[in-house]
Order: C-alpha cells, then sequence, then structure tokens
C-alpha cells in the first residue's frame, strides 16, 4: 500500500477551523499528516481542544501526525496537556 501524506499550512488565525478541516480529509491508513505549524506561536484553549480531537480522529483512522516548525512556546503549552507524544515533531 502506497504511502500518502497530506501537507497543510496551520495558520494562528484559523487554527480550530484548519485543524477541523485536515480531520475531515484524513483516511484510514492513508500513512501520514504533516501540519505546518511555523506561523503558530501561541495556542489557545480552542486550538487545544481541536488539536485533542485531530489526535483522536488519526489514532482512530491510523494516521501519523507529524507538525513542523513547531515553536518552543506552543511545544511546552503541548507538552504540558501531554499531547506531545501523539505527533512526531521535525524542524
Amino acid at each position: 500500500m502506497a504511502m500518502i501524506a497530506v501537507f497543510l499550512n496551520i495558520d494562528e488565525e484559523r487554527m480550530v477551523a484548519a485543524l477541523q478541516e485536515a480531520a475531515r480529509s484524513l483516511e484510514s491508513g492513508q500513512g501520514e499528516a504533516v501540519l505546518d505549524f511555523s506561523s503558530v506561536h501561541r495556542i489557545d484553549s480552542s486550538g487545544l481542544r481541536a488539536m485533542e480531537d485531530f489526535a483522536r480522529i488519526a489514532d482512530e483512522k491510523a494516521v501519523k501526525v507529524v507538525l513542523r516548525g513547531v515553536k518552543i512556546d506552543v511545544y511546552k503549552v503541548l507538552k504540558l496537556v501531554k499531547l506531545t507524544r501523539r505527533f512526531l515533531f521535525v524542524n
């Protein structure tokens, strides 16, 4: 089975909508989803809920999620809420 990657730039202004859109585009066994967080400088509670929902959907569909360009402050928040173990991180 071929590995297919979904690549999506996440904009801080519309993070929740972008994550919901990305979740709808996931297909079972698709391979991996790469989310570019390089323009995200902070994450709020609604963004965290959207991240949790996205991670849950990706787990259910056996899709690996890679977060690219995550700022240290965003990483710290994800670490505090124990979401880092659900994603892979690349620069």
